[in-house]
């Protein structure tokens, strides 16, 4: 694969740097728990019950404590079961993200597809997008840690082609034009970056405790979820100066 098809294929990627704490938005349904396994598995079934055993690890005890034993463990089947389906570490966290992404699409298209409104439709996906990540605080990690994944895989590839996909389609709507993912203009990657940003950085900065202080300031009862949609239907004005112009950046 040649560097340009690689830089195609990881679809979105984020900053590396990702952490969790409080929950402020509602969070989505958890998938039930799956009891650990007291008899064999049978064929695929048991690739499944490892992934779901390793989704309880990670959010569980964090990506420290994610290890393929500790997953083998947890499913209650050999030590070696993991590596037979996923050959490494790296190979289980990047099916483990894969398995993510594809929870995170659902929620996504979900949350369109119950809105009734234009202005519910333009404010369901990232509202969907922080619920995601504060039900699912490990998994939403794991999906944005590039460094720690291998986006050879298919399964991983195709899963956050897809997510790049539903976020350029939204961004398309808002703008009433069509968006080809795979050929951009200037401005419209520009709107696909700042929608992004302002998406994930509010995520980011709310997993991490990071608005507390702003939300203590606001009136009584504001949760973070008004504070989101204030920040997506507010205009974004600037004040010029006398001229029209703003004062030249200091050297």
């Amino acid at each position: 694969m040649g560097k340009s098809e690689t830089r195609a294929a990881r679809g979105l990627r984020p900053p590396k740097k990702t952490s969790s704490t409080s929950h402020v938005l509602p969070r989505l349904a958890r998938r039930p728990a799956v009891a650990k396994a007291e008899t064999p598995y049978h064929h695929g079934a048991l690739r499944e019950a490892l992934l779901e055993a390793a989704e309880r690890v990670l959010e569980r005890d964090g990506l420290a404590g994610l290890t393929l034993r500790a997953v083998a463990r947890e499913a209650g089947v050999s030590h070696a079961a993991p590596t037979h389906h996923f050959g490494d570490l790296t190979g289980l966290l990047s099916e483990l993200a894969a398995v993510g992404f594809r929870q995170f699409n659902e929620a996504m298209a979900a949350s369109s597809d119950a809105a009734s409104t234009p202005l519910e439709h333009a404010l369901a996906r990232p509202k969907a997008y922080v619920a995601y990540a504060q039900a699912h605080p490990g998994m939403y990690g794991i999906m944005f840690r590039t460094e720690r994944l291998d986006y050879s895989r298919p399964s991983l590839r195709e899963a956050a082609e897809a997510s790049f996909a539903g976020l350029a389609n939204a961004v398309g709507m808002m703008r009433q034009e069509q968006i080809s993912g795979d050929a951009l203009t200037l401005n419209q990657g520009a709107a696909i970056a700042r929608a992004w940003s302002l998406v994930h950085g509010f995520t980011m900065l709310l997993l991490d405790g990071r608005l507390e202080d702003i939300l203590e300031r606001l009136p009584e009862g504001t949760t973070a979820e008004r504070l989101l949609e204030a920040m997506l239907t507010s205009p974004v004005t600037t004040k010029l100066p006398p001229g029209g112009c703003l004062p030249p950046a200091k050297t």
